[in-house]
Order: structure tokens, then C-alpha cells, then sequence
């Protein structure tokens, strides 16, 4: 199923109290059809275990935890620093890396081993309320947890949530080297598509930027927050070549670093967010903007990880229910 969250969000925002997506109105609907908040005192609604993406460290996804943490939910994070991602270079002993036919294993197995400690902690903080847990990996961390979910087992486990990941090897043909060097094309073919039958899978990408060929003119040059000129052109080209070497096309809508065609997995809630930037380091950018997990960005994907009625789910109850009570009535 392919959803399309338009949202007008504004270009650049002040500092937001990590409360802000659950006491904002899309959220406060959520929460007063479906108890979400939790107190102080409840035990947590759901564990949500993030899994940080490439380049990415623990402590970028700590406001995210925050928001979550503050709407109920028990929350941790996979232990990675920077510098941890240097292991993947060990791969370049492995002749199949030289192939292109590489594994997950072993050359990864530093990071999931980070994972499951994460998860083994999680797990002891919502054993006594039998709370369920969800993954919400972002960007290499998408089929990552993947490749967790296939080793180490689904127990517990009932949703996962990925945010602009690059679930998909480039098209067989396409004049592009994988980056992943035979990785994503072993996860396409160990675990395809939604593939637990156990678990529900939504893939979220960001539209922020269409991109561009780096030589000769774009068919469509489009910028969502208006800009023209030297920036736009700029930035729709730098995109497309990332994309080009993504998907093998340029000239197609993503979050500027992961397109749409390969953020998306067969048989999961595809989700679309309008002008949604792939990394929390660009909030620190003045032409970039929201992330995934800015706060009015979570607000359009919360009731996703918690598998509650969204804000329009909600509304449509609402009014189903009155329209019943008026049907009694009459």
C-alpha cells in the first residue's frame, strides 16, 4: 500500500521540546483515540529500538529517543560511534568484495552484534508489561535490521519501520558499481519484501529534492521549498548523481541521499513525506531542513511505529461513531 503524506512544513524552525510530536494536534488525536502517553508511573506502551545509519552515531538519534520516550514508549539505541564504521574496510579482504557478491556476514557482524545488545536491553526493560517492540532503522540500518530480524530471530518483534533506507540492489545491468558490493542483492534474495508474515513493515522516504543529471539539462527541475537558480540546480544535480548510483536514475524524487525507488520494500505500507531530508545532521544546515525525526516530521509517521490510528483514522472513527449516535437518536 503507497501512502503520500503531503505536509507544509516550514523551511527552517526554531528549537522544539522533544514533547512537541506527541502534544501537537495530529497527536493529540492519536492519543485521545488510542491512550498512547503513557505517565511516569505506567509501564511503556511499546520498546522501539533504533538502528542508526551509515556515518551516524548513537548520540544523533538521541532527540528522537526523547520524543518517543516521552510519548510512553521504552527506547533504545544501537551502541555505534563514527568511527566504528572504519570495520566495514575489513570486507576488502573478502575476495567476494572484489566480486561484488558479498555477504551481510561476516562483515557486518560488528554492528548487529551492537544490536542484539541493544535489543537484550530493551527486552528486560518491557519483560514485565509483555510490551511489544518495534525496529525503526534508518537509512543502511533499514536492511541491516533486516539481516537481524533473519539471524537472530523475530521474538518480540511486531513491527518494523524503516526510515529512507536503500532497501534495494541497483536494477541487474545498470551501468553503476553497488556500493554495498553485492550486499542489498543477498538481502533481496535471503529475506525479500516484507518478509515476516509475523511482523508489519513500513517504508518511509522523504520527497526532498528531484535529481538532476550531472551533464545536460533535467527534464523537470523541482525544488520543494521554491528555491531557483544556482542552489536548486546545484543541489538537484548532486542528488541525482547519489541516486544514479542508488537506483541507476538520476531523475527521480528522494530525500537527497536515498531515492524512492529503493527506499520502499514489496508488501510493506509504503509511506511518501513531502520536503523531508535524509540525515539529522541536516537540521544543522541552513539549505537543507527537517529530518525524519524533527518533530513535526514524527507527528506524520508516529502512529505508524505505534501501529494506533493516524491522525485521519482517527477522525474517520470519530465521525463514523457519531453518525451512529445520530442514526440511534433519529
Amino acid at each position: 500500500m503507497r501512502l503520500n503524506a503531503g505536509a507544509a512544513l516550514p523551511s527552517r524552525r526554531g528549537q522544539v521540546q522533544p514533547q512537541a510530536a506527541c502534544h501537537g494536534r495530529s497527536s493529540r488525536i492519536i492519543r485521545a483515540a488510542s491512550g498512547l502517553a503513557a505517565s511516569p508511573t505506567q509501564s511503556a506502551s511499546r520498546g522501539v529500538l533504533i538502528l542508526p545509519g551509515l556515518g551516524n552515531n548513537a548520540a544523533d538519534y538521541a532527540p528522537l529517543a526523547a520524543q518517543l520516550e516521552a510519548c510512553g514508549m521504552a527506547v533504545e539505541v544501537a551502541q555505534v560511534t563514527r568511527p566504528d564504521w572504519s570495520r566495514n574496510a575489513a570486507a576488502l579482504t573478502d575476495p567476494n568484495w572484489w566480486r561484488g557478491t558479498l555477504k551481510p556476514r561476516p562483515a557486518v557482524d560488528w554492528y548487529l552484534t551492537r544490536v542484539d545488545a541493544a535489543m537484550q536491553r530493551l527486552k528486560r526493560r518491557v519483560e514485565k508489561a509483555e510490551a511489544p517492540i518495534a525496529l525503526l532503522t534508518h537509512s543502511a540500518g533499514g536492511w541491516l535490521g533486516r539481516v537481524y530480524l533473519l539471524d537472530w530471530g523475530t521474538a518480540g518483534v511486531d513491527r518494523f519501520v524503516s526510515l529512507g533506507s536503500p532497501h534495494l540492489p541497483p536494477p541487474r545491468g545498470a551501468p553503476v558499481v553497488d556500493q554495498t558490493r553485492g550486499i542489498l542483492s543477498a538481502c533481496s534474495d535471503m529475506c525479500p519484501g516484507a518478509y515476516h508474515s509475523s511482523i508489519q513493515y513500513v517504508t518511509i522516504c522523504g520527497k526532498f529534492v528531484r535529481g538532476a543529471p550531472l551533464t545536460g539539462p533535467a527534464k523537470e527541475l523541482e525544488f520543494p521549498d521554491g528555491a531557483g537558480g544556482n542552489r536548486a540546480s546545484l543541489l538537484a544535480k548532486f542528488a541525482g548523481v547519489g541516486y544514479q548510483q542508488v537506483c541507476g536514475d538520476a531523475e527521480v524524487w528522494g530525500d537527497f541521499i536515498v531515492p524512492q525507488p529503493s527506499a520502499h520494500l514489496e508488501g510493506a505500507t509504503q509511506v511518501d513525506l513531502e520536503r523531508v531530508f535524509h540525515s539529522p545532521l541536516g537540521e544543522q544546515l541552513p539549505f537543507f531542513g527537517p529530518w525524519y525525526g524533527s518533530p513535526e516530521v514524527l507527528e506524520l509517521w508516529l502512529h505508524h511505529l505505534t501501529g494506533q490510528p493516524g491522525p485521519g483514522d482517527a477522525v474517520a472513527v470519530t465521525n463514523a461513531v457519531q453518525e451512529s449516535v445520530e442514526q440511534v437518536s433519529n
